[in-house]
This record gives C-alpha cells, sequence and structure tokens, in this order.
C-alpha cells in the first residue's frame, strides 16, 4: 500500500487508548485520524493530543465537524453497547466502515481467524466480546472436524481489568458471547459465563471452553485446536493453551449444564484451557482480555483497509 487509511477512535477509555498505541506503534496501513470523547478531561484525550492527534470532547457531532473527517474511512468505537446504537446512527449516512468493539452487535459478528473474509464489504462489523476471541476459534476449530451439538465458555478476567463500560456490558457480555458460539463458532446450542476475579496481584486471563461432540476423532481434533492457537496467536502473541487438550465421555450425569441430546451418555466432552497474556502496549499484561479485544480489532481494521486500497486501485 503506497497511503494508510486514516481512522478515528470513539472512546477513550483503557481498550480506546490501547487500539490508538497499536495502530501508532504497529500498523503499517493505518493512521490515526482522530480520537473522540466526551469528557474534555479525558486522560485517554490528552494523551492523544499530546501525540499530536486531533480531538474532540464533543462525541461523535464534534467527529463529524472536524476538518478531516471527510479522511476518516474507518471507525473503531470502544464505548459502550448502547453508546454505539446512537453513534452508528449518527455515522450510517457517511459510508464509513465500523468496527464496534461494544457488545451493540449491530453488525455480523466478527472474529477474524473464523469469518472476517466473509464480511470484508459490511459497513459496521462486531468484534463480539473479549471472550468471544478468545474461545469461539476453539469451537470453530472443533466444529471444522466434528459437529458440536453444545459450547460453553468460561471467562475469568482481573477485576482491575475490568473497568465502567465492561461491567455496564456484563448482559450484553454473556448474549453476545453465546451468540457468537452459535453463529461464528458454528455450535447447535452455545453458553458463555464471565467472572471477575478479585484477586491481589491480579491474574492473567483465563479461558475455559467446553465443547460436546457425539464421537470425533481425538487427534483430529487435538491438531485443529492447535492449528487455530497458532493462527490466533499471528495477532496476539500472548494467546496460549494452558494445558493439553482434554477428552471424556459425556455423562448424563455430568455436572456440565447442557440440553439432552439424545446420545445416551455416549457424547465426547472436549475441554480446553486457555490463558492470554497482553501485549503491555498501554494497558499492563494481565490485562488479556482489552488485549484480545484491541488485536482483533487491530487485524480487522489493517483488512478492511487493505481491501478499500484494493478498491481504489
Amino acid at each position: 500500500m503506497t497511503s494508510k487509511t486514516k481512522v478515528a477512535i470513539i472512546g477513550p477509555g483503557n481498550i480506546g487508548t490501547d487500539l490508538m498505541i497499536k495502530v501508532l506503534r504497529t500498523s503499517s496501513v493505518l493512521e490515526m485520524g482522530a480520537m473522540v470523547g466526551v469528557d474534555p478531561a479525558s486522560d485517554g484525550l490528552a494523551r492523544a493530543a499530546r501525540l499530536g492527534i486531533p480531538t474532540t470532547a464533543e462525541g461523535v457531532d464534534g467527529l463529524l465537524a472536524m476538518p478531516g473527517f471527510a479522511d476518516i474511512g474507518i471507525v473503531f468505537d470502544a464505548t459502550s453497547a448502547q453508546a454505539h446504537m446512537a453513534n452508528a446512527e449518527k455515522l450510517a449516512p457517511f459510508a464509513k466502515q465500523l468496527v464496534d468493539l461494544t457488545p451493540a452487535a449491530i453488525g455480523p459478528l466478527v472474529v477474524p481467524v473464523v469469518n472476517l473474509e466473509q464480511h470484508l464489504e459490511a459497513p459496521n462489523v462486531n468484534m463480539v466480546t473479549c471472550g468471544g476471541q478468545a474461545t469461539i476459534p476453539i469451537v470453530a476449530a472443533v466444529s471444522s472436524v466434528a459437529p458440536v451439538a453444545y459450547g460453553e465458555i468460561v471467562a475469568s478476567i482481573a477485576s482491575l481489568s475490568a473497568g465502567p463500560g465492561t461491567r455496564a456490558n456484563i448482559d450484553e457480555f454473556t448474549v453476545t458471547t453465546a451468540h457468537g458460539i452459535e453463529q461464528v463458532g458454528g455450535a447447535a446450542m452455545g453458553k458463555a459465563i464471565i467472572i471477575l476475579n478479585p484477586a491481589e496481584p491480579p491474574l492473567l486471563m483465563r479461558d475455559t471452553v467446553y465443547c460436546l461432540i457425539e464421537d470425533g476423532d481425538t487427534r483430529e481434533v487435538t491438531d485443529a485446536i492447535e492449528s487455530m492457537v497458532a493462527r490466533v496467536q499471528g495477532y496476539v502473541r500472548g494467546y496460549r493453551l494452558k494445558q493439553a487438550v482434554q477428552f471424556e465421555r459425556y455423562s448424563d450425569r455430568d455436572p456440565l449444564v447442557a440440553p439432552d441430546l439424545g446420545w445416551n451418555g455416549r457424547g465426547l466432552k472436549v475441554s480446553v484451557f486457555l490463558e492470554v497474556e497482553g501485549a503491555a502496549h498501554y494497558l499492563p499484561a494481565y490485562a488479556g482480555n482489552l488485549d484480545i479485544m484491541t488485536s482483533a480489532a487491530l487485524r480487522t481494521g489493517e483488512r478492511l483497509a487493505e481491501v478499500r486500497h484494493e478498491v481504489a486501485a
């Protein structure tokens, strides 16, 4: 690419600021065009201004009034599910592509390694949730070799890494992640649980994935999972298996809550244990839940920019 695509970030909190730092430090195809907030005293806005990035504390209305708005091609929204609905409505007439880091799920749910290529022309793509970005690739890996009747994920994150936006969106987190397990991961039924761990010192993000399959080649399932982990590591270096993939026969007496699958106890339960360590670009390393969101959003924005450049050429 001979030029970079300018982007705006709405929401100068932890996620928005970390994403800004990633764009500045690591992207060869994206360029910061604006940082947008609503609080003039925001540390994120002040940091962006010190870095020479145009800022506004007037929200999306301020973004629309900025002299460089016409040059911005992609807008990342790192606010809240409710705020994104209003932001998307205001931006809709201007042919910008939106990358939504909230659980609003207005546009298609996207996990870069699973289904990004199917939605490159969508006006608004949704990054599901941090738990979704960490676990849906695993469900998709299993479903690529054996039908997944039920997928359940448990995301445990450090309490200190859960800001006001995360805490306000707990219900949306569970619903959107469960939908992602089904729509993107390929499970017939999905369930999501989030745990805010108050441990001191803060622990790294941990994710547990359970998949129920009627039967399958355990070596083939393991190979698919390990291959998927390597692909996610292409943009989230701290993403890793915590231990070997586990298999056990599913019993009707299993504590895992699942519907009656009609298998008479002959199902196979696949258990995957993950850990996500953040890159510490701006956020602490224990905040892998936030880092995986910004890393996935960055990868998505870069691919969208590549396609925009190809079309323009």
